[in-house]
Parts: C-alpha cells; sequence; structure tokens
C-alpha cells in the first residue's frame, strides 16, 4: 500500500528542506510532503518517527528535497534548532548541505528576531545559533568557503545580519582570535548589530531612492535603539554591544551615533564595519547593484582612515585563496 496521500491543496506555501536535515528516529511535528509532477502531496504525516527505512526510500528514488507546509514552519525551525549541533557533526552528511542547513536555519531564526527582538527566547536562540556559527567555522577554509556560497546576495536586514555575523566570525581567526568566548560574544553582536532597524518602517528600509535628510536621521538612530532593545532583555554581554552602538562609526570621525575614532572603537566594532561595509556594497540593495569582491575591497581602501587598516587587509586576504588556510 502506497504512503502517498491525495494531492494537498496548491495554493499553500511550502518550505522546501533538506532530506539530512532529518535526524533518524526523531519523532517530526510537521507533514512531509513531496513534489510529484508539480503537485505537491503529503509523504508522511506528523508525529511519525523518520526512520532509517524512511530516509533509504526517499534517497531510493532520488528525492533529496522534501517540503514542510509554511503553516508548519515553526515546528520545523524548532526541531532543526535543537538538532543542528547533530546535524553539523554528522559525518554522513556532506559539509555543503551542513553548510546550506546552517545559513537557511539562521535566517529563519534572524526573521523571528527581528520582529520580536525583545524577547528573550529569541535572544536565547541567538546565542546557541552562534555557538553553532562558531564550531563550524572554527574548521577553517573549506567550512568558510561553503557558507560563502550559498550566502544570499539579495540585501534584506535578516540576511545581511547573517552575512556579517559569518564575515566577522571568519576575519576575527583570520587577525589570530581564537578563543571560542571571543569568538561567541562578537558573533551575537554581529549577530543582532541592526536589530536596531526593527523600530525603522519598511518603507524607509526599502525605498528606492535616497533617503531625505529627516529620512536619514531617523536611520542613524537604529545602533542606539538597538542597545536599548537588547538591554531589556538582560541576556547578552557587555562586549556584545560594542558592534551594534558602534558599527557605524569610522576612523574619520565622520560615523554615527558618536563620532568616534579608531582608538575610540572596540576590536569588535571595527571588525564588525569593516565587514558590515562590505556585505552592503556586494548584495543587491533595491537602489543599487551589487559589486563584485575586490572591486568592492578597493573602493574601501580608498577610504582612508576610515577603518582598521590591518583588519581590512586581514579582510581582503580572508576573502582571497589562502583565507584561513593556515589558521
Amino acid at each position: 500500500m502506497s504512503l502517498l496521500i491525495p494531492k494537498a491543496r496548491t495554493d499553500t506555501k511550502y518550505l522546501p528542506i533538506y532530506l539530512e536535515s532529518l535526524r533518524i528516529d526523531t519523532i517530526l511535528s510537521f507533514d512531509l510532503f513531496i513534489k510529484i509532477s508539480g503537485e505537491m502531496v503529503l509523504y508522511r504525516s506528523a508525529d511519525l518517527p523518520f526512520t532509517e527505512k524512511t530516509k533509504e526510500k526517499l534517497l531510493a528514488n532520488k528525492v533529496t528535497r522534501l517540503y514542510v507546509n509554511s503553516k508548519s514552519k515553526a515546528k520545523y525551525q524548532k526541531y532543526i534548532e535543537q538538532n543542528l549541533d547533530k546535524i553539523l557533526t554528522d559525518h554522513q552528511i556532506q559539509d555543503e548541505k551542513k553548510a546550506g542547513i546552517l545559513y537557511e536555519t539562521s535566517k529563519s531564526l534572524m526573521k523571528d528576531v527581528l520582529e520580536n527582538p525583545s524577547y528573550g527566547e529569541n535572544i536565547q536562540r541567538s546565542k546557541k545559533l552562534v555557538e553553532n556559527q562558531v564550531s563550524f567555522i572554527l574548521r577553517g577554509q573549506e567550512a568558510f568557503h561553503n557558507l560563502l556560497k550559498i550566502s544570499s546576495f539579495d540585501y534584506y536586514t535578516f540576511t545581511h545580519s547573517v552575512n556579517v555575523c559569518t564575515f566577522a566570525i571568519a576575519l576575527a581567526q583570520q587577525i589570530g582570535r581564537k578563543d571560542e568566548q571571543y569568538l561567541h560574544d562578537l558573533g551575537i553582536g554581529a549577530l543582532l548589530h541592526d536589530v536596531g532597524k526593527s523600530k525603522i518602517s519598511e518603507r524607509i528600509l526599502n525605498k528606492r531612492t535616497a533617503l531625505s535628510p529627516m529620512e536619514f536621521e531617523l536611520m542613524k538612530k537604529h545602533p542606539k535603539w538597538g542597545v536599548e532593545i537588547l538591554t531589556t532583555t538582560d541576556m547578552i554581554d557587555a562586549a556584545s554591544y560594542y558592534p551594534v552602538l558602534q558599527h557605524h562609526e569610522r576612523g574619520t570621525r565622520t560615523g554615527y551615533p558618536n563620532g568616534l575614532g579608531l582608538e575610540d572603537m572596540h576590536e569588535f566594532s571595527r571588525i564588525v564595519a569593516v565587514v558590515d561595509t562590505f556585505d552592503a556594497m556586494t548584495t543587491q540593495r533595491v537602489y543599487q547593484g551589487a559589486m563584485d569582491t575586490f572591486p568592492a575591497l578597493k573602493v574601501m581602501f580608498t577610504l582612508k582612515g576610515d577603518y582598521d587598516y590591518d583588519i581590512l587587509k586581514a579582510f581582503a586576504e580572508l576573502m582571497g585563496p589562502t583565507g584561513l588556510a593556515n589558521i
């Protein structure tokens, strides 16, 4: 008897998921669908164990992607976050797939965080996610390059936040920072550096033309708003606040919100200032096209004094063929 059940409604949205994200002998709290001839078909109902036999049948039929009803997205996200450390250390899963699962999980989490950044559980989830990011990137060059391959080149605040976190952790390793507590504190500050934008309307964030002076003054408040939001949760270490507050400061004292020089900025902030700018320049924005990696870096090097030169130089090396090779 076939496990397949009649076609699901086609007007419902579905989330594609990796087969490798499902752990053997775990109980799934969400239905699984597969696509047959362009139609979604219910394959396995919720509250059933996902077994080795189930997985083997799917692989035998060359099914590597399944789908979850968008209404069950929160259940799937919770399941993945609970199992992410096991997924990332599973030797049977290809590193490219691990990177994809990590990146997609990070994006979904950041959407939740930006919708409700003062919710303590979201901050706790972020801290756990950064632990997984750190442990994955600590594996070196190949892990970092796998994350780069699947990074989004379209700019949204949630994808930008994930990209900045990835770059910041890798750049810290490139300059010799290997202490895991240092990397965790930096990573959480980098991931949450733009939470203050949750108080700014989508109309301004996604405006296709230049911001008016009044709109720009509003935008300049997001670093302080980010600190205020995170302070209410009282869940992150003091050092993690620095990149939230200082990522738009510049060494020439032309940044905001406090016009600091490089000597006044925490090292976390000097790292995040570099990677934040780079990601903004190399992703597709509503009002400008994406630049390639090395033209963007060339522009950043021309901005004399804006960035910590040693950190910027290390970032250029990171983005080259030998980045993290000997770390």
